[in-house]
């Protein structure tokens, strides 16, 4: 099948932050066997620089493959259940639905020609090999470099492993000066001492120290921090002395995985006992993570808080951790080989459950101000920074829900994210720690009742209502006896939604009726309550009270600019649209859909932008442009089947929905119709919500042919 012709994305792939160095023959031969085969695997102990080879080859050939090169790293990753998530949202596949993630994942895949870069497969082999045999199995064009610690297995897979860079001696004919560990060496010191340079006086020592190192890249970049404080000759002298109490004098007695831990070894001995101290501490963390942080989990008598500043300074000028400047600050991390170095001297000290609870703690109050911060004016904010916190959240998570006397505590946190769960792209992820969470804690309690009307929440977000029902009513009958009164309301409003997205929309009023009445009792300002007000305005547009569920989008409107509420706020305005266009105020009601819209590209909300989307092709039958309604429901439903259940599979939805169907055929003819709505499904989201936004078009207009 042919590459979609409105699919123009790139991919993901990060950027090259380093210059790369020698290992030409090594880059030519995995070019020639991403060539003859879809499969290449690269291999090679910790520190050898397989990712930033794969990094390398991919930018090299990204122009090869139309729909982009598609990056997706593991290293952070624990769960090996989660592997196939994790490339879905690598590939932007933010799939909210309760379909399997194979068949998201076939769908999207199978007509595109791109290359899958999966990082780090080495942990998590097993589920790795799954997923890779069925992307090579169901998408003919799609080709797949992985790097990992040893080969997956797979059919057809091509494994090349990564060496370390040539020392000097290992080519007789060649100079010193052009040596590829040489080279490598001479370009990372000049960046720690400017004006550096390898000359004849310390070329011997520069030579005997990438031998010594064994050419490996990792230990070499190690080595040339040292340059800060030592010669070429004081930092030999001081590796080799750390080398003869391993192995002797001879190089040859050293195995390679050695000289690495040697090498790491050596730079951890070389920092003080408290940024050794927190260095183990910190390789608590997944990803990246802010100074915050670090100063909560990992401050303790022994290393107060105060002193924290200065000691992950001393470890970044010592690069053992890297620092990148955010938007909202600056932010660190541990590479994976030194983090897992880290993780060796934590469990050493006996500190490994303590740090891990201090980091769970951290990330459950996190995840608190997050809920109750959530509806008003740092919505965005909030988006955004528990989006960035996603590796640490899931580390969290793994702690309770590996641990039964956490699993409670595990309660909480999950549901304490229902906002990132329903409102930030996460609701199949959601829906999986929740279903476990759950399993472990069957008595009934009002952390259990609080995760039941979530996952009644995030099912109906899936269009799942059967299963959003049944968590809605456990809730109800476990709240009644705990006594919760507060999550007997709010199960009642998600069965109201259910009941509105199954179209029985006399018990939907009931319903959510109840649940806005407690909330405008002011005992309640609880924001999962908040949707009821819209959902309810929706239920009644449909039953014709177009003056009653105005007022309570007006009213909605209202509060969620009092509080700068903007989530909720773009289905307030999305649902008014309806109205206006019913009431015949055509101008106003796309202004709402667009003003809906253009809110919901601050969230990423692709459900609810196919909806606004949904909406504007309806209003662009009313105007007379049947053609580019046709096109937005192209690009609509292509988003609905990629990203969630198309329209929910609610029938409220799909009568509208089927009816702007007919109406553009009645217009356009069958023929000019196909043509139109094809070109819409070859847009991307970005692609497609730009295009009902008036801002880009993707070409001349099929010529209409009336039936009849």
């Amino acid at each position: 099948m042919a590459t979609p012709a409105g699919w123009r994305r790139e991919g993901n792939l990060p950027a090259e932050l380093t210059s790369f160095v020698g290992r030409e023959r090594l880059l030519a031969t995995i070019r020639q066997r991403l060539q003859e085969s879809r499969l290449v695997t690269v291999t090679g102990i910790g520190g050898v620089g397989k990712s930033r080879t794969a990094l390398r080859i991919a930018h090299q050939v990204g122009g090869q493959f139309p729909d982009g090169v598609w990056y997706a790293d593991l290293s952070r990753l624990q769960d090996p259940t989660m592997v196939r998530h994790a490339v879905n949202a690598a590939l932007g596949i933010a799939d909210q639905s309760a379909r399997s993630e194979a068949d998201t994942l076939t769908e999207w895949l199978n007509p595109r020609r791109l290359l899958l870069v999966i990082d780090s497969c080495e942990h998590l082999l097993s589920a790795c090999a799954e997923l890779v045999n069925q992307v090579l199995r169901s998408a003919p064009q799609v080709r797949v470099l992985a790097t990992s610690r040893q080969s997956m297995g797979v059919p057809g897979e091509q494994t090349i492993p990564v060496a370390p860079l040539l020392v000097p001696g290992d080519d007789d004919s060649e100079s010193p000066y052009v040596n590829e560990s040489i080279q490598l060496f001479a370009e990372r010191a000049s960046a720690v001492v400017p004006g550096f340079s390898v000359d004849e006086e310390n070329i011997a020592a520069v030579s005997e120290l990438c031998r010594r190192l064994d050419g490996i890249p990792l230990a070499i970049e190690l080595a040339s921090v040292r340059l800060r404080a030592l010669s070429v000759e004081q930092i030999l002298t001081l590796l080799t002395d750390r080398f003869s109490l391993l192995a002797g004098a001879s190089r040859t007695a050293l195995p390679r995985h050695q000289t690495l831990r040697a090498a790491i070894g050596w730079s951890h001995e070389l920092c003080e006992p408290a940024e050794r101290l927190l260095w183990a501490r910190l390789s608590i963390f997944s990803g990246d993570f802010e100074l915050e942080a670090a100063r909560y989990v990992c401050a303790s008598e022994d290393l107060p808080a105060e002193n924290v500043m200065e000691l992950v300074s001393g470890l970044v000028e010592k690069s053992i951790l890297l620092s990148s400047n955010e938007r909202a600050g600056v932010r660190y991390r541990l590479i994976d080989t030194l983090r897992h170095y880290g993780k060796e001297w934590l469990d050493k000290l006996d500190e490994t459950d303590w740090v891990r609870r201090r980091h769970r703690d951290y990330y459950l109050q996190l995840a608190e101000r997050g809920e109750h911060a959530w509806s008003g004016p740092r919505q965005v904010y909030w988006f955004g920074r528990m989006r960035q916190e996603h590796d640490n959240i899931r580390a969290a998570l793994d702690y309770c829900l590996n641990d039964s006397a956490e699993a409670r505590t595990g309660l909480e946190l999950l549901s304490s994210l229902w906002f990132m769960w329903v409102a930030c792209g996460f609701a199949r992820e959601g829906r999986l720690y929740l279903e476990r969470a759950l399993h472990a804690c069957p008595q009934p309690s009002k952390e259990r009742c609080k995760a039941l009307w979530v996952l009644a929440y995030v099912r109906s977000a899936q269009g799942d209502t059967v299963g959003a029902l049944d968590a809605a009513e456990q809730c109800a009958t476990d709240a009644v006896r705990v006594g919760d009164s507060i999550a007997v309301i709010l199960a009642t409003k998600m069965q109201g939604t259910a009941a509105f997205l199954q179209g029985d929309l006399h018990k939907a009023t009931a319903l959510l009726g109840v649940a806005i009445e407690f909330h405008r009792s002011g005992r309640e300002l609880n924001p999962g309550l908040l949707p009821a007000i819209v959902e309810l305005a929706v239920v009644l547009t449909q039953q014709n009270e177009l003056t009653e569920a105005e007022s309570l989008l007006r009213d909605c409107r209202q509060l969620c600019a009092e509080r700068g509420e903007l989530w909720l706020r773009s289905y307030a305005v999305w649902a008014t649209s309806a109205i206006e266009r019913m009431t015949g105020r055509t101008t106003d009601a796309v202004m709402s859909a667009q003003e809906s819209l253009r809110i919901k590209r601050h969230f990423h909300d692709v459900l609810g932008a196919v909806l606004a989307m949904e909406t504007l092709s309806q209003l662009a039958v009313d105007q007379g442009d049947p053609t580019r309604a046709a096109r937005i429901l192209g690009a609509a439903q292509a988003n609905w089947q990629l990203f969630g259940l198309p329209q929910f599979g609610s029938p409220f939805f799909s009568t509208e929905h089927e009816q702007c169907v007919k109406e553009c055929k009645r217009s356009l003819g069958e023929e000019a119709y196909m043509a139109a709505y094809q070109q819409g499904t070859t847009m991307n989201f970005e692609e497609a919500v730009s295009f009902t936004m008036g801002e880009i078009d993707p070409g001349d207009p099929p010529v209409a042919q009336p039936a009849g």
